[in-house]
């Protein structure tokens, strides 16, 4: 087909397309245009009639999806300024005319070009390098450990002659010696290494020095005694290997302050949960415990009225109080209070009073609900969407962060405006929400595409967030003094943390 006739078709495209029709072909007496509206242009594949439109469809689906991945904007400024790599992709996809037998990651993955031989390649490079390197300090301490013992026998060969042909009276004038070390052959560097003459002889008019020792790096130094050896140990050493796991934080993050009164109650939840992603709860446990601190010693003879419960727990839900402090009164108000009422609570230290643990399956207790449904497609994509939802109105949620695994190697497309990160030690999304509640961001979603078609890969979702209140409704109603008189002033400072929040 010559260059003049594919022009001909290009220009006669145009024309044939029909206005307010849903199809996406039009046929002529020879040839079928399959097109795709992209924004404000049209991507089109021309084939002849015979051919099967199916396939023509996947095929030019293909193609839309790979101008996607490569132009960050489908207009006329960025395909052109991106026009070499989409003809290296579309020429893997149809070689002289005839589709492949690939999806997108595989195109992106020979537009990198990257080469698994490569790669090992240059692993058993580093390695070699690391290699010589042992190598070359283990030379450097034999011949160390050879200089050592060769001044070792001149210095005792030395004082042995001294002291054997040394003075006396008798006329005899002994022959000199010379007791020279021998020398080392000195190691092949960058520069040329001193000569021996250089260094310093073995007799000095001081003596010889008990304890005294050089450095490792000074006998490296002196045993190669050239400048390569020197950079190599004056070089910076690579920055050491830290723990992922993250250092531990504020477990407040964005929660806003409680301003202390003389009587302060901070209750702290913790709750470690797996949600199934079809639905319902696998195992949910909350622990709490509540901690009272009296800054008053006028105010040290309290009892804390705690609220009624909501929802009927049974045996969920099991409390234990310190041993100074009064046990729950089957069927009446629950009060926080000393066994002795002649005894008061400690002054200017937190006590905890009171601890509780929830084990059940009740959903309404969830703080938030995770719907997340990956769509594998027939392109090796998979198209996912992730809701989240409020449902424990006794809570409000801070700095939550919703973390979705991501396949090995693909990179998600985001087409809804959100707050996300990509997490380079897991490989996951992570999706930050600053603040969920009852009056702002109750709920929300979000949609990507990534490359990948098994949808247990986007499993298990991690949820974490501080939250203000308590899941399990505990709180306090009243502080009031044992003896009567005017009720205090008190504050309460409910915290809410996560574990392993998880669905599974």
């Amino acid at each position: 087909m010559t260059r003049t006739h594919i022009e001909s078709l290009l220009a006669s495209f145009p024309k044939l397309i029909p206005t307010n029709s849903q199809h996406t072909s039009v046929e002529t007496a020879q040839v079928r245009y399959v097109y795709q509206p992209l924004e404000d242009l049209y991507i089109l594949l021309i084939t002849n009639k015979a051919s099967n439109i199916l396939q023509d469809i996947d095929t030019l689906h293909l193609f839309a999806r790979v101008v996607s991945d490569i132009c960050r904007t489908a207009d006329e400024r960025e395909i052109q300024k991106q026009s070499f790599e989409l003809l290296s992709a579309f020429d893997e996809i149809v070689s002289m005319g005839y589709r492949e037998q690939v999806n997108l990651i595989q195109v992106r993955s020979v537009l990198e070009m990257e080469s698994h031989e490569e790669k090992i390649q240059d692993i058993i490079a580093r390695n070699k390098e690391a290699e010589a390197k042992e190598e070359l300090k283990r030379r450097a301490r034999q011949l160390e450990l050879q200089r050592r013992e060769q001044q070792k026998r001149a210095a005792v060969s030395g004082s042995g002659g001294s002291s054997y042909l040394g003075g006396g009276i008798s006329g005899y004038t002994p022959v000199p010696q010379r007791f020279d070390t021998p020398e080392v052959p000195a190691a092949r560097t960058a520069s040329p290494a001193p000569t021996s003459s250089a260094r310093t002889p073995p007799f000095k008019g001081s003596g010889m020095k008990l304890g005294s020792k050089k450095t490792r790096q000074a006998e490296l130094l002196d045993a190669l005694g050239g400048e390569l050896v020197s950079e190599e140990l004056s070089a910076p050493s690579p920055p050491p290997i830290t723990d992922p796991s993250p250092a531990p934080s504020n477990t407040r993050g964005s929660l806003p302050s409680i301003t202390a009164e003389s009587v302060h109650i901070v209750i702290k939840e913790k709750i470690d949960v797996s949600l199934m992603r079809e639905g319902g709860i696998r195992s949910m446990e909350v622990k709490g415990d509540m901690n009272l601190q009296v800054s008053d010693p006028a105010l040290a003879h309290i009892k804390l009225a705690l609220p009624p419960f909501t929802t009927d727990f049974g045996s969920d839900l099991q409390f234990k109080q310190h041993p100074n402090v009064a046990k729950f009164i089957p069927g009446q108000n629950r009060i926080v209070a000393l066994k002795d009422p002649s005894r008061a609570f400690p002054v200017g230290q937190a006590l905890a009073v009171l601890k509780w643990r929830y084990a059940g399956r009740d959903e309404s207790l969830v703080p938030l609900s995770i719907n997340c449904w990956p769509s594998p497609s027939n392109d090796g994509t998979c198209e996912v969407n992730i809701e989240y939802e409020l449902e424990n109105e006794n809570v409000t949620l801070h700095d939550v962060v919703i973390s979705i695994p991501l396949p090995t190697g693909s990179y998600p497309s985001i087409t809804t405006q959100c707050d996300y990160s990509i997490n380079p030690a897991t490989h996951s999304l992570d999706w930050s929400i600053p603040l969920v509640s009852t009056a702002v961001e109750r709920s929300g979603t979000l949609e990507f595409t990534v490359g990948g078609d098994d949808a247990s890969m986007f499993f298990p979702v991690r949820v974490s967030f501080v939250g203000r209140g308590s899941i399990a409704g505990i709180g306090v109603d009243a502080v009031s003094k044992v003896d009567g008189g005017e009720d205090p002033m008190f504050s309460v400072d409910a915290v809410v943390t996560t574990g392993d929040y998880l669905v599974i």
